[in-house]
């Protein structure tokens, strides 16, 4: 990112500086990548949304650097932590750099959709970047990244060189982006510096672009296209594994895709030889399409969007070149699953996929999700033949792993039916997750005799 000096020290706000909680110090030292509201006991001024913001410890030390945002309950989220650096241009761009290279490796020409920065995980709090072939879509989940948003944008066409770079906004955001802008906001001056508090003042006259700042842009706007490239008119064909998919990355659920599920469809597919398949909540049909080319004998997609199963036959008919794909037969019903399931007692099928959408979006539904869970699991073995297999995910972030693994065991145990649990999987490598928080997804496999 660019840096900007001004020289008269008089107009310049002073560095936004912070000081935490004991505990809030030791769990940012731990590699936490969030400080809660509740835990800053000291602030030298207003900050704004996107500026950075340094915490010092009780030793009067640098701590660590992080994005602001003060209309946000995770006050800052740390971009570094340890020895005071400086954030300048090449530091950004060796960031991007780093994180890039992590994928090196783990895909080629047969699967170019995939998530190229997964968030704090990577490096980069509340920003994730998927691939879906020439297009990129980068996507934002906290305020703090609108003030530096031309300069990402920027970066990014600058290291990986797109076709075209599509915005997606939160709802949060987009909630927010309705309201006037405060004051604060709008003369928001955000330091690109960070060093020990005796810093020479020539450094704390850096700062960050000020049409950055300024810029308005919204959800689903192409914010970078190549003058070589179409405009984007429709959706974006990508490769998985050889096989075609459309993404909406305009108007779609997270960036027009679900990416995270990736290696969960390799596994369906290397199960459903000479199955019947049943993909309960099935979005775009990436189950069955997997399931199909596997040698399924039919697939069933149950979902509430009639847009979505729409999606799921054009993703069919996008792959009829593959054999086993034209033999099997694909059947989409418009329906909310668990009505369905309840109520269709006389279907059966060898291979049952149950991929809700999150059942838990805050703390406080943690325990009605880990119930709802347990009766979808039984209501999905009572459609199961004998030999047949069941494939329970979870994304929801605030049901822990072991509470969901163990949801899935009672209500597989009490069906008195006897069962192996065959693998138990988490995230995909392009999806870390370096903290608890960022652990949403979860499946596991069972076969039933």
């Amino acid at each position: 990112m660019r840096e900007t000096k001004h020289t008269p020290t008089s107009s310049r706000a002073a560095r936004l500086r912070l000081r935490i909680t004991a505990t809030a110090e030791s769990i940012v030292r731990g590699g936490h990548p969030w400080v809660f509201a509740d835990s800053v006991r000291e602030q030298n001024r207003d900050g704004a949304a996107g500026e950075l913001a340094v915490i010092y410890d009780r030793k009067d030390k640098f701590l660590a650097v992080g994005l602001f945002d003060p209309d946000s309950p995770i006050r800052l989220r740390v971009l570094h932590a340890g020895k005071p650096v400086k954030l300048d241009a090449a530091w950004w761009a060796a960031r991007l750099d780093t994180t890039v290279r992590h994928r090196d490796g783990w895909f080629d020409k047969h699967t170019t959709g995939y998530r190229l920065i997964n968030g704090e995980s990577d490096g980069w709090p509340g920003l994730v970047l998927d691939r879906y072939d020439t297009t990129l879509v980068l996507k934002i989940y906290t305020a703090a990244w609108r003030a530096r948003l031309e300069e990402v944008v920027e970066l990014i066409r600058e290291r990986l060189t797109p076709a075209r770079i599509v915005l997606r906004l939160s709802r949060n955001i987009q909630r927010a982006a309705s309201t006037p802008a405060s004051g604060s906001n709008q003369q928001m001056e955000a330091l690109i510096e960070v060093s020990d508090r005796k810093a020479e003042a020539g450094d704390e006259n850096q700062r960050l672009h000020p049409s950055a700042a300024t810029r308005k842009w919204n959800d689903g706007d192409v914010v970078f296209q190549s003058p070589a490239e179409a405009v984007v008119s429709g959706p974006v064909i990508f490769l998985e594994s050889g096989l075609r998919f459309e993404a909406d990355v305009v108007r779609g659920q997270k960036t027009g895709f679900f990416l995270d599920q990736r290696e969960n469809r390799r596994l369906v597919e290397s199960l459903a030889h000479g199955r019947s398949v049943l993909n309960a909540f099935s979005f775009s049909g990436g189950f069955s399409l997997s399931a199909a080319r596997g040698g399924g004998s039919s697939v069933t997609d149950l979902d509430i969007s009639s847009h979505a199963l729409a999606s799921a036959k054009r993703n069919f008919a996008l792959n009829q070149s593959e054999p086993a794909i034209a033999r099997c037969q694909q059947e989409c019903i418009q329906t909310d699953v668990f009505a369905w399931l309840a109520g269709n007692p006389d279907r059966r099928f060898d291979l049952i996929v149950l991929d809700p959408p999150s059942l838990a979006k805050r703390e406080t539904e943690r325990a009605g999700a880990i119930r709802a869970y347990g009766k979808l699991v039984n209501d999905g073995i009572q459609h199961l033949s004998p030999g047949g297999i069941l494939v329970a995910c979870s994304c929801s972030a605030h049901v822990s792993t072991e509470e969901f693994f163990c949801a899935v065991r009672e209500a597989a145990t009490m069906s008195g039916r006897k069962f192996t649990e065959l693998q138990t999987t988490r995230h995909a490598p392009d999806h870390p997750a370096r903290f608890q928080e960022a652990a949403y997804l979860k499946g596991i496999f069972l076969r039933f005799d």
